[in-house]
């Protein structure tokens, strides 16, 4: 099926793309809060990791594949990085130093994630920023050489407390390191349909860059690249967010009492998000403030794509789903949504004008569901605020220059 978002200009593209890269990062903003309540600090770093070490290394070589950067240097891993939700641009603000193609530092003059942390205490911030991010980083590594390795030069707690940059790192590839496995996780995600999705190739006719071959980018002019190359980028930085969300319910599975405590953490994190990912499209794309704006913002939310993963079809007040290969995947988002559990539904298009709701029919896995609007407009989501503490949320890009990154 073609992917949804070819219908948006290249200019739309350009500025959607780096929106959804964010809104992939908000997932733990909206997930983790459920598992520290429910599960303890102790253990929602646990499943953070395990979250991460799920899905990035599948989701890692799919870029590179997409993107024509397929390799086992430093340079793979850097290109990987600037196009992963768990590092999105300005807002995790990595900034690079390659000195050769084994050798390469980086260091954060933004970390979103840790000033959205820091406030919650140190002990918090070293979950986050050393028993989360190790493992995690190793599985990343791995996914492009098993003989990469991230290791801190500095990290948080910060001492002094305004301490920049807020991080550094070095990747170094060695021979002489013991190749690294993947993590348990990784072996269940995988056998997913949202880790073998077939995605329309890029046209190479198109005008603008059709991958990135090149040279290392400071900073990304996703401006650049051709529709086409666009377009994919949309639909891969989608199918990211299903894997981490498809691996972030499995690892809650491990530590819920049972089923419905599952699905209710799962549920939960997808309305926190589904709000404030609508709230963010809908405000990039300038699109309408009625009936019309929210059914766009949702045609285009990572709820309903990519196409090919989730079928579905928008017009004129309604929006219908069929049966489809995330239905067959039992944690995608599309299955934590029906006529009995609209909240994500109503939190996107809430997002939009709280006078709007939905009015649902239908089987699980064939639903329909019409925009309306009512006298009265709805409180928001408690979910929806939880993740409005991130100061992702609000985040603002700025315009910036791109520039190569040579190695000195």
């Amino acid at each position: 099926m073609p992917s949804r978002f070819r219908a948006l200009t290249r200019d739309q593209l350009a500025t959607l793309v780096p929106e959804l890269l964010l809104i992939g990062q908000l997932i733990d903003r909206s997930g983790m809060a459920w598992c520290i309540s429910a599960f303890g600090r102790d253990a929602m770093g646990d499943i953070a990791i395990e979250e991460w070490a799920g899905a990035s290394p599948i989701y890692a070589p799919r870029m590179q594949r997409a993107l024509g950067f397929e390799g086992d240097d430093v340079t793979t891993l850097v290109k990987g990085l600037q196009l992963d939700i768990g590092a999105p641009p300005q807002f995790m603000d990595f900034r690079y130093t390659i000195h050769s193609p084994t050798h390469a530092e980086f260091h954060l003059d933004h970390c979103g994630a840790l000033l959205d942390v820091e406030p919650m205490g140190d002990d918090y911030v070293t979950v986050m920023c050393h028993d989360i991010e190790d493992p995690t980083f190793d599985a990343t590594a791995a996914a492009t050489n098993p003989k990469a390795r991230f290791r801190p030069i500095h990290r948080p707690p910060r001492v002094p407390a305004d301490r920049a940059p807020h991080c550094a790192w070095t990747i170094v590839i060695d021979e002489a390191n013991e190749p690294l496995d993947h993590l348990p996780p990784y072996h269940h995600v995988i056998t997913k349909h949202a880790a073998s999705i077939e995605l329309d190739p890029i046209d190479p006719h198109d005008d603008g860059l059709a991958d990135y071959s090149g040279p290392v980018l400071d900073d990304l002019d996703f401006g650049a690249f051709s529709h086409s190359a666009l377009v994919r980028m949309a639909d891969e930085v989608c199918v990211q967010m299903h894997l981490l969300a498809l691996s972030y319910t499995h690892a809650v599975r491990q530590r819920a009492a049972d089923e419905h405590q599952t699905r209710q953490i799962a549920r939960s994190c997808l309305v926190g998000l589904a709000g404030i990912a609508a709230e963010r499209i809908h405000r990039a794309l300038d699109l309408p403030a009625d009936e019309k704006g929210a059914l766009r913002t949702l045609e285009l939310h990572p709820l309903l794509n990519p196409a090919a993963y989730v079928e579905a079809d928008v017009d004129a007040d309604t929006v219908s789903v069929r049966p489809s290969l995330a239905h067959e995947d039992e944690d995608a988002w599309i299955v934590l949504v029906d006529a009995e559990n609209p909240a994500a539904l109503q939190a996107i298009v809430r997002a939009i004008d709280p006078h709007l709701d939905v009015e649902m029919s239908g089987p699980a896995d064939g639903w329909t569901a019409r925009v309306v609007r009512r006298d009265e407009p709805a409180p928001e989501a408690r979910e929806v605020q939880v993740t409005r503490f991130s100061a992702g949320a609000s985040f603002t890009f700025e315009p910036r220059r791109s520039l190569p990154i040579t190695p000195v």
